[in-house]
Order: structure tokens, then C-alpha cells, then sequence
């Protein structure tokens, strides 16, 4: 059964993967379980487990947290918990990840297609757009078009 969300129910971190939350469940439940962890803050230990999928450098993931390569190494140095707005934009970027995988039926073929330039884009690489909210949405409805086969 699905537990109800509690506002008042308080965590330091989320140390779990994040499928133990149900991220990807999106009825009314599943979305305010997602606010829920992005404000309890996702901890520098899960959001290595997240790095290890993509093949971004260090200062790229800096880049789509809109934070300085410093302060990135600075939370990996004493194990810090992201910030709420930061640990949505980790939240987003994995939901992505699992949905790529579905749509492209393995992550090696998600991630080629992540770096490839994109017509349906613009000539942009998708993950050129991860950096913004806007971004990764735009790259959701790509993936559910491919996923229908709507190419254009």
C-alpha cells in the first residue's frame, strides 16, 4: 500500500536509490513524495550513483546544477546534501534517464542518442538542454514522440 504523504514527516537525507521512493510513479502521491525528497535534499552519495550512468564530466554536472566545479567538489568533500532546487534538477535528470532507457530499450543506446545532434531539436544535443527545467522537459516529449514514432 502506498504510504500518504506527511508534510511534517522529516529526514536529514536520502540515502536510498531512488526507485525505493516510487520517483516514478506520477499520480498525485508519487508527485508530492518527489517534492518531499527534493526537500529533504538528495545526498552526494546518491547523486554519485546518478554521475556513474552518464559519461558528463565532473564540470558538466557542475554545469547543469548551476553550480561552480568547486562548490560540486567542495559537497563531494564533506559529503553534503544538495539544496532543494539542485536536488529537483538530480530528480528530473534521473526520471530522464529511466525513461530514455525505456524508450531506446538499453541506457548505452539513451546515451548515444543524448550526445548525438538532434534535428528535431534544432541541430541541438539533447543533452545540451539538461542544464534547464525547459530543457528537460522538451527532451521527455522527445522521448514519448520517438517512443510513438512521431520523427518530426
Amino acid at each position: 500500500m502506498m504510504k500518504k504523504y506527511k508534510p511534517t514527516e522529516k529526514a536529514s537525507t536520502v540515502a536510498e536509490p531512488l526507485a525505493a521512493y516510487g520517483y516514478n510513479n506520477f499520480d498525485d502521491g508519487g508527485i508530492f513524495r518527489m517534492i518531499d525528497i527534493a526537500e529533504k535534499g538528495i545526498s552526494f552519495e546518491l547523486f554519485d550513483k546518478l554521475v556513474k550512468k552518464f559519461p558528463f564530466s565532473f564540470q558538466e554536472w557542475a554545469g547543469f546544477l548551476h553550480i561552480s566545479g568547486k562548490t560540486l567538489s567542495r559537497y563531494q568533500k564533506e559529503e553534503k546534501t544538495f539544496d532543494t532546487l539542485q536536488s529537483e534538477k538530480i530528480l528530473q535528470i534521473e526520471m530522464l534517464y529511466k525513461r530514455g532507457k525505456e524508450v531506446f530499450g538499453s541506457a548505452e543506446y539513451f546515451l548515444i542518442w543524448l550526445q548525438a545532434e538532434n534535428l528535431a531539436l534544432g541541430k541541438t544535443k539533447p543533452q545540451d538542454l539538461i542544464g534547464s527545467n525547459f530543457g528537460i522537459s522538451l527532451l521527455m516529449d522527445e522521448l514519448t514522440r520517438l517512443e510513438h514514432g512521431v520523427l518530426a
